[in-house]
């Protein structure tokens, strides 16, 4: 499985960002995509999960309610949109395919080579 981010960049505190994770060798149907990051200095984290099947959602608590992860089946494409972005939110992001959702990095096989994200004034 291949995956390739796009969408990164430089945003205000309180922007928005929407980065999209192309998927080849696999359908979204069968394979569940992750997104994580990784700031300097800190260890990599999971962020949100896109479940294989349904789509079941998932995010972690520090993004809830600011992120968006969803997917278009056809363009095997996932997308995480991100609303009211931090400081706290500079990172390299990354998306990663697996067989089920789960916060850690070690339950996912693939991943992208990641895009960076800074939030700054």
């Amino acid at each position: 499985v291949q995956l390739v981010e796009s969408g990164g960049g430089l945003v205000l505190p309180g922007g928005s960002l929407t980065l999209s994770c192309a998927v080849s060798g696999s359908t979204l149907d069968s394979t569940a995509i992750g997104w994580f990051r990784q700031a300097p200095g800190k260890q990599r984290e999971g962020v949100s999960c896109i479940s294989s099947g349904i789509g079941i959602t998932y995010y972690a608590d520090s993004v809830k309610g600011r992120f968006t992860v969803s997917r278009d089946n056809a363009k095997n494409t996932v997308f995480l949109e991100m609303n009211s972005l931090e400081p706290e939110d500079t990172a390299v992001y990354y998306c990663a395919a697996g067989l089920g959702c789960s916060y850690y990095s070690k339950d996912f096989g693939s991943w992208g080579q990641g895009t960076q994200i800074t939030v700054s004034s």
